[in-house]
C-alpha cells in the first residue's frame, strides 16, 4: 500500500521559467535511466522477490523514494513551463506552437500536457517498460540497479552544467547525492551477495555442463595485444575457480557451416547461382 502527502521530499523550484531547459529535464525523468524507469524497477523487483527480508525491504524502500523524485521533477520541470512559451521573434509569438519551436523547447509541453511534465525523454520518445530488469535472481538485478544508477548520475551531473538556476542546481545537488548513497548501497549488496553467491550469475548452475574448457580464456579478436595487459588475461579467475588464459590469435572450434538449400516453394537464389563458379566471365 501506498500513502502520498502532499509535500515534496526536496525543494524543486527554479528562479525563473525555462521551457527550454525543461526539455532537457524530461530525460531524467522519462528516459531510459530516468527516474521512471529506476523506480518501476526496484519496485518491481522488490514486489517479484519472494519472500520478506532486507533486500524485500530495500528494493521497496528504494523504489518508493523514487516516486518521490518523479513528482520533485515533474514538479521542476511544470514551473520551467510557467508562461511558456516564452521567445524573442514577434511573428513567431503570434502562434505558441511555431513559437515554441522556434524557441527550442519541447512544442509538446504546450500542445500534449498543458505546460506540464511528461512521462518521456528529452526528445519526446515515450517511456517504456522495456526500460526495466525485474529478473528475480537478485545479484543480477542489483548489477543492473548499480548500472541504472550510474547512468543516472552521469545524466544530472551533466545537466548540472547545463543550468546556472540556483534553484535548479539546488534540487539536482539533491538527487546527485541520492545517486551517490544509491550507488553505494547496491555495490554493498553486491558485495554482501557475491560473498555468499560466488560472482557468476547463476551460482547454482551445474559448472559441469559448461564448456569448461573456454570459461576462463579471453580470445583476442582486436588488431594488437593491447588486452593481455589487463587483470583479465592471465592469473587467478575472479569467481576463484579458474586462471586466466590469453589466446592472442584465436582458431575457429568449427567448420565452415554449409546449409541446405531452401525447398523451391520458398524461391531463395538458386544455390547454382550463388557458386563463384556460375558466374559468366563478363560479369566476374
Amino acid at each position: 500500500m501506498f500513502y502520498h502527502i502532499k509535500e515534496l521530499q526536496y525543494h524543486a523550484k527554479p528562479e525563473r521559467p525555462d521551457p527550454v531547459y525543461a526539455k532537457k529535464l524530461q530525460e531524467v525523468l522519462g528516459g531510459q535511466f530516468g527516474e521512471i524507469s529506476v523506480a518501476m524497477q526496484y519496485l518491481f523487483q522488490g514486489w517479484n522477490t519472494r519472500g520478506d527480508g532486507k533486500y524485500r525491504d530495500l528494493l521497496m524502500d528504494t523504489g518508493t523514494e523514487e516516486l518521490a523524485h518523479i513528482e520533485m521533477l515533474s514538479t521542476m520541470i511544470a514551473r520551467l513551463l510557467d508562461g511558456a512559451p516564452v521567445g524573442a521573434q514577434e511573428e513567431a509569438a503570434k502562434d505558441p506552437v511555431l513559437e515554441a519551436i522556434l524557441g527550442g523547447m519541447n512544442p509538446q509541453h504546450v500542445i500534449v500536457s498543458g505546460l506540464g511534465a511528461m512521462p518521456a525523454d528529452s526528445v519526446g520518445n515515450r517511456w517504456t517498460a522495456d526500460y526495466i530488469i525485474a529478473s528475480g535472481n537478485l545479484l543480477a538485478d542489483f548489477r543492473a540497479n548499480l548500472t541504472a544508477e550510474s547512468q543516472g548520475r552521469l545524466q544530472v551531473a551533466r545537466l548540472y552544467n547545463e543550468t546556472t538556476d540556483p534553484g535548479v542546481r539546488d534540487m539536482l545537488a539533491w538527487l546527485l547525492a541520492r545517486d551517490t548513497m544509491h550507488q553505494n548501497q547496491w555495490i554493498a549488496a553486491i558485495r554482501e551477495l557475491e560473498s555468499k553467491e560466488n560472482i557468476v550469475v547463476p551460482s547454482t548452475f551445474p559448472k559441469h555442463l559448461e564448456k569448461q574448457e573456454v570459461s576462463y580464456v579471453l580470445f583476442n579478436f582486436s588488431d594488437g595485444d593491447q588486452s593481455a595487459k589487463g587483470r583479465w588475461a592471465s592469473g587467478p579467475s575472479m569467481d576463484g575457480q579458474g586462471t586466466f588464459q590469453y589466446v592472442k590469435n584465436p582458431q575457429p572450434f568449427a567448420k565452415k557451416p554449409k546449409l541446405k538449400p531452401a525447398p523451391p516453394y520458398i524461391y531463395n537464389t538458386p544455390p547454382s547461382v550463388m557458386r563463384q563458379d556460375q558466374i559468366p566471365p563478363s560479369l566476374s
